[in-house]
C-alpha cells in the first residue's frame, strides 16, 4: 500500500518505471500480481522484476524463513520504542535499493521513490530517513561521475492513516494492493502488517477494499 500511493505521488511529477523484488517472502506470488495491476493501472510498460534468493538461504525472518513463525500478538503495532520485529528482513532494503540503482543509470532516471515509512511503520532500521540519506552518498560515490539520482521518500514521516487518504486523493488502486505476511488468497488480518493496514483504514474513516479471513477484524484494529 506505501508503495502504491508513492507510485502515485511519483506520477504527478515523473515519468514512472517500476521496479518489483521477489526475496522468498511468504506471499511472494501475491505481490507480484499486486505490482502487475498497479504497474497496469497506471500505463507503465517500463517495468522489471528481480530476484533475490540471498534472504531464503541467510533466514531470520519470519517473512523468509518457515522456522520463524509470522506474529499473531495482538499487541499494539507501530510502537516506537518496540524491539525490532521478527518480521525485519536483515539489511533488505539496500539490496532493493542497489538493484534500482543500477536500472536508474542504465535508464537514465535521476530519482528512485521508495515506499518507506518511519513513525508508524513496525520499526525496521532500514525505514528511518537517515538510512536512506546515507544511501545517496553511497550512489554519489559509487556510480558514474555525471550520475544524479535522487532518493525519495515521500510518506516517510507520514501515519499509515495519512497514507489512506493520500492515496484516496490521488485516486490510487488501494484494492489492487496486498499487505498481509502470511496468506495470499485472503488477507489475515491478524499480522503487523494488516493490524496496521486495518486501523489506518478505520482512522481514515474508509472501508479497506480488499478481503480478510477474520470477519470483522477491522474493529479489533482500532
Amino acid at each position: 500500500m506505501d508503495s502504491c500511493v508513492t507510485a502515485a505521488i511519483a506520477n504527478q511529477t515523473h515519468q514512472l518505471a517500476l521496479l518489483h523484488v521477489s526475496y522468498g517472502q511468504r506471499t511472494e506470488k501475491r505481490e507480484r500480481r499486486a505490482f502487475d495491476e498497479i504497474a497496469d493501472f497506471y500505463g507503465v510498460r517500463e517495468r522489471i522484476s528481480v530476484r533475490f534468493d540471498v534472504f531464503r538461504q541467510i533466514g531470520g525472518s519470519a517473512l523468509t524463513d518457515a522456522d520463524v513463525a509470522v506474529p499473531e500478538s495482538g499487541e499494539a503495532v507501530g510502537a516506537a520504542d518496540a524491539a525490532i520485529p521478527v518480521t525485519y528482513v536483515p539489511f533488505r532494503n539496500a539490496h532493493f535499493l542497489s538493484a534500482a540503482v543500477s536500472w536508474a543509470e542504465v535508464i537514465g532516471a535521476n530519482a528512485i521513490f521508495i515506499g518507506a515509512v518511519a513513525e508508524d511503520s513496525s520499526g525496521y532500521p532500514d525505514c528511518r530517513p537517515e538510512y536512506y540519506r546515507a544511501f545517496e552518498n553511497v550512489i554519489r560515490e559509487g556510480t558514474r561521475p555525471e550520475t544524479r539520482i535522487e532518493i525519495a521518500t515521500p510518506v516517510i514521516a507520514m501515519r499509515k492513516s495519512e497514507i489512506v487518504r493520500r492515496g484516496l486523493e490521488l485516486g490510487a488502486p488501494l484494492e489492487r494492493t496486498w499487505s498481509c505476511y502470511q496468506f495470499e488468497d485472503e488477507a489475515c488480518g491478524v499480522c503487523d502488517s494488516c493490524r496496521l493496514r486495518l486501523r489506518a483504514f478505520a482512522e481514515s474513516g474508509a472501508a479497506d477494499p480488499i478481503a480478510y479471513r477474520v470477519a470483522g477484524q477491522a474493529r479489533v484494529a482500532r
